[in-house]
Parts: C-alpha cells; sequence; structure tokens
C-alpha cells in the first residue's frame, strides 16, 4: 500500500503593524522560506503563510502620533511589509492581515465556544493605570526592574534577562513608556480563559515531541508554580476587534494574533478553491502545520495556543519551531530598543541573497543567538559566494563560450567525482530538512573547493596554450559547468535569486530530483557576472533606526 503524502501547512510569527521590517524579522522568514523551498524541491504540497499583527495599543498609539486612523496605518504597512517580504524572496502562498473580516468571525467563533464550554470566567483585576494618558497600560508599555533576577530596563510581562514570566503590578519602580509617569493601580473587569483546567493536557502535549528539547525544558518552569487563567480582554482605549456583548472591551491582540494563522488559511482557501480548509484545520487533521517563532514568544505558543485550540475543535501544531534572536555585539536587535536595521534599507546597499546566505551559514535547529556582524557577512559572501562558487561558473564557461560555440561536450570528465557530490544531495537535504542550516552550508562549500580544485589540477587554460580547441578542454570545462550546475541546487533553497540567474545562463530548468542527470550536449549562454563583490557602505546602516 501507497502512503499518501501529506500536506504541510507553515506559518511565520506575524509582524507587528506599528513599525518596518527590519533584519531580526527577517531571520525568522528566512529560515522558514529556506525550509518550505527545500520541501516544494521535494515535490511535497506546502502551504506558506503570514499576516500583518494588526491590533493593540501600540497600532493605536502610532497611528495618533502620524495623525491618522489606525485603519488607514494598517493597510500602509500591510502594502510596505508585503513589498519588503517580496524582495527578500519569501514565498509566501499568502501574506494578510489580521484586521479582516475572516479574523473578527474566527475570533467570535472561537469566544462562543469557549463561553459555551464555560472556559471563559469574568474577574476584577488590579492593572496599571497612566493617569496623564488616562489609558490601562499593556504590559509593552511598562517597563521597571524585574522582580525576579532584578535586571533593569524590562518589559511589564517577561523580563528578557532572566526568561521570567510575572505580572506588571509586580514589578519594581514601573514607569509609563508612553508618559514616563508612575503608573496608579486601578481595578477593572476582564474576560480570563481557564488555562489552569487544561494543565494536564498541556503536560502531555509539550512532551509528545511537538517542542524543541531546550523549548520543553522552559516551558517546565512555568508548570512549577501553576498555570495562570489567561486574560483575554482588554480596556478601551484600544485597536482591536470588540467582545460581544461588553461594553468598551475588546479582545486581547495575543487572542486575535494566533487566530490569524487559521484565518489567513482561510482566506488562501477563498482564493484558491482546490485547497480543502478542515482538511488542514479540522480536530484530527491527518495534514502538518509547523509553525515558526522567536523565542520571546514560546509562552504564547507552547501553552495558550494548543490550549485555545484543544478548547475549540481545531487541530494543534504538529511541531513549534523555535529559534534565537539576532544580536549586534551581543544585545538583540529590536524596533522597540532603536537597534535595527529597515529590511527597505538593506536593498539600497545589498542584494537580498547575500543576508539569505549569511544567516542560512549560523541558522541550526537550536534556540541559540544569532550574532550579525557585516563585516563578517561581506566576507563570507565575498570569498565563498563570488571565490568559489561563481568563480567556478567563469572560469569554465569562459572557454564553452569561446572556443566551443557555447556547447557541453557530451560526456562528462570524471564520472566518479559527479557520482561522489550527486551521493552527498540526501546528506545536504536532511540538513535543511532538519534546519540544521550551518551544516549544510558547510558541506556545499566543501564540495566548492573540492570543484575547486579539480579545475586548479586540470588546468585548461595551460592545455589552451597549446590547442584552445582541444576536446579535453571542452571536457574538462563542462565537468566544470556539471558541478558547479549541482552546487547551484543544493543552494536554491536559500539563494533564489542566484538560482534563476543560474537557470538563464545555462538555459534549462534545474530540479533538485535530476541533480544526477548531468547537462551534456547543451548549449549553454554567454557567461555574465552573476553577482558582483560586495563592499560596505559608507553610511551607518543602524543610524536612521528612530524615524
Amino acid at each position: 500500500m501507497v502512503n499518501k503524502i501529506k500536506k504541510i501547512l507553515v506559518t511565520c510569527a506575524f509582524p507587528y503593524a506599528n513599525g518596518p521590517i527590519h533584519l531580526g524579522h527577517m531571520l525568522e522568514h528566512i529560515q522558514a522560506d529556506i525550509w518550505v523551498r527545500y520541501h516544494r524541491m521535494q515535490g511535497k504540497e506546502i502551504w506558506f503563510i503570514s499576516a500583518d499583527d494588526s491590533h493593540g495599543t501600540a497600532t493605536m498609539l502610532r497611528a495618533k502620533k502620524l495623525n491618522i486612523s489606525p485603519e488607514e496605518l494598517t493597510l500602509k504597512s500591510y502594502k510596505r511589509h508585503k513589498l519588503d517580504l517580496l524582495n527578500f524572496n519569501i514565498s509566501y502562498d499568502n501574506y494578510y492581515l489580521t484586521h479582516s473580516e475572516e479574523n473578527y468571525f474566527f475570533l467570535k467563533k472561537i469566544f462562543h465556544e469557549l463561553n459555551q464550554k464555560k472556559m471563559i470566567e469574568k474577574k476584577v483585576v488590579y492593572q496599571l493605570y497612566d493617569s496623564v494618558k488616562k489609558m490601562f497600560l499593556p504590559d509593552r508599555f511598562i517597563k521597571g526592574t524585574c522582580p525576579i533576577c532584578f535586571s533593569d530596563d524590562q518589559y511589564g510581562d517577561n523580563c528578557e534577562k532572566c526568561g521570567s514570566i510575572y505580572s506588571a503590578i509586580d514589578m519594581i519602580n514601573p514607569k509609563s513608556v508612553i508618559s514616563d509617569a508612575i503608573p496608579i493601580v486601578k481595578e477593572s473587569t476582564h474576560l480570563f480563559f481557564k488555562l489552569e483546567k487544561l494543565t494536564k493536557m498541556l503536560e502531555v502535549w509539550i512532551r509528545s515531541g511537538t517542542l524543541q528539547k531546550s523549548v520543553v525544558n522552559k516551558t517546565k518552569e512555568w508548570f512549577k508554580n501553576g498555570l495562570k487563567n489567561w486574560n483575554i480582554s482588554r480596556d478601551a482605549p484600544y485597536f482591536g476587534f470588540k467582545i460581544p456583548n461588553f461594553l468598551n472591551k475588546y479582545f486581547y491582540v495575543w487572542l486575535d494574533a494566533p487566530i490569524g494563522y487559521i484565518s489567513t488559511f482561510k482566506n488562501l482557501c477563498n482564493q484558491n478553491k482546490n485547497i480543502d480548509f478542515d482538511e488542514f484545520w479540522k480536530k484530527n487533521s491527518n495534514c502538518e502545520l509547523y509553525h515558526f517563532i522567536g523565542k520571546d514568544i514560546i509562552y504564547f505558543h507552547s501553552l495558550f495556543w494548543p490550549a485555545i485550540l484543544e478548547s475549540s475543535s481545531f487541530r494543534k501544531p504538529t511541531k513549534i519551531f523555535v529559534h534565537g534572536y539576532l544580536t549586534n555585539n551581543g544585545k538583540k536587535l529590536s524596533k522597540s530598543k532603536n537597534s535595527f536595521i529597515k529590511a527597505s534599507d538593506w536593498t539600497k546597499y545589498f542584494n537580498t541573497d547575500s543576508i539569505r546566505y549569511y544567516y542560512a551559514s549560523k541558522l541550526s535547529s537550536t534556540i541559540e543567538d544569532i550574532e550579525f556582524n557585516l563585516s563578517d557577512l561581506v566576507q563570507k559572501f565575498n570569498s565563498e559566494i563570488i571565490n568559489k562558487v561563481i568563480n567556478l561558473a567563469s572560469r569554465s564557461a569562459r572557454f564553452i563560450n569561446l572556443n566551443f560555440n557555447n556547447l557541453l561536450s557530451s560526456s562528462i570528465d570524471e564520472e566518479e567525482l559527479f557520482l561522489l557530490f550527486c551521493k552527498e544531495s540526501d546528506t545536504i537535504g536532511n540538513f535543511f530538512k532538519k534546519r540544521e542550516y550551518f551544516l549544510a552550508i558547510k558541506k556545499i562549500m566543501f564540495f566548492a573547493d573540492l570543484a575547486n580544485k579539480y579545475m586548479t589540477e586540470k588546468s585548461p587554460w595551460i592545455i589552451a596554450k597549446k590547442n584552445s580547441k582541444s576536446l579535453v578542454i571542452q571536457s574538462i570545462c563542462s565537468m566544470g559547468i556539471n558541478l558547479f550546475r549541482i552546487i547551484i541546487i543544493w543552494l536554491s533553497p536559500v539563494m533564489p535569486e542566484l538560482f534563476l540567474k543560474v537557470e538563464k545562463f545555462l538555459n534549462t530548468k534545474l530540479f533538485w530530483k535530476e541533480i544526477s542527470i548531468p547537462l551534456v550536449n547543451h548549449k549553454i549562454l554567454l557567461f555574465k557576472p552573476l553577482y558582483n563583490r560586495l563592499n560596505i557602505p559608507n553610511v551607518d546602516l543602524f543610524s536612521d533606526t528612530k524615524n
């Protein structure tokens, strides 16, 4: 009996609508895109989605500062973000936004079911209130000292230093980010999701293989003191969806944002009638669902999200892939800390394949942080992609173009070496599949060195001094082109722009499954430089972060 190929849905965490896409965001989108592209090349049915996280106080305040409505801001941000992601060749099947009819529909549907199952309770709580701005303060608009490790300059919900989760009311010396005022404590009635009732289910679920081992260990810590019920409502003023039958109450952005995974996919299904929505999201779905997220939102995705799905008869994720932060000089690149490089600024000075390659050379399946160093990126791209990979094509194509009318030889020069390359495809593919991209790049560069060593040892340029039309030269250089072709297929999930340029140069489509079929007796086009060497621009890419 032949097993039916499973269908796959992949998501990335949603960028906030209140600011630009930056290189920290791109780490995740690129990591996921490489994984998706690899699986597409294996012939898998895989759908890739993300969206703008439209709602919340941050969006409301940003819109007010710009003197436009939150709706205008979300639409403007959505268009800008979509363009940035497209420029970095992130191959989404659908990029949407959470301020949508579909999202409100599923939000109300899920909320109704939670109510029916008595998973929602009312509760009077005490919160920090900004008397100057006349509003309750969201956790992200409170800063102070962590009550656990006493680190300064931490947010009101969690500490980036020790990873602790706490209530803003427990912070030491809290301060309003909006007004710099010292907030007062004020009471309000809110709606809570009964997370604690699902403790046993979640304890089993986190050990099911869905999470990385280090993430499981982190998640276990939250069970020690008992899971706390989750506030899913917010007071006006707030930009979001109103809670039906509750005056001046809005759904918390962290409830409607993950539901955006469902609504964004539904929007894709509305566009493509060949996709069965229920097949992917029904409770016992055989399709696979993968979330790529940063380690700062583990709490929401490993506890709240599966609990909501369990309580509302939707399927839970197959796996959640967590990555670390992007850092510079050991500090997290962060929009809120005015330390980031905008995606739109990057494309003014560099091709986007360069940073895709750089990230891939560092990314693994762990949650370790990745250090960004511009000098290192430029050196790595020039020495590995320009000097090794592209130079292999240049030195091989030169003789084929000049002396053999662009025609490759009728057979390859060294079949044993060619087969050695082909046999490594499974190893490299498994590295991509397991998200050990740095190992894939390391292996690819080893074989790029091997291909260049072959060309150096054969030295067709020396043979050409005696007879430039020698068929030996054609055979050697055709071999070089074929080894280059294999390397490019391996790099295709990482460097899609280079891949398309090479398809044009080689005058043929390239497929992973046909990697062992050499190009013989085939006409290529005239070789033109595929990429120029990178240079560090005479500008500070971090300088414009406050605009």
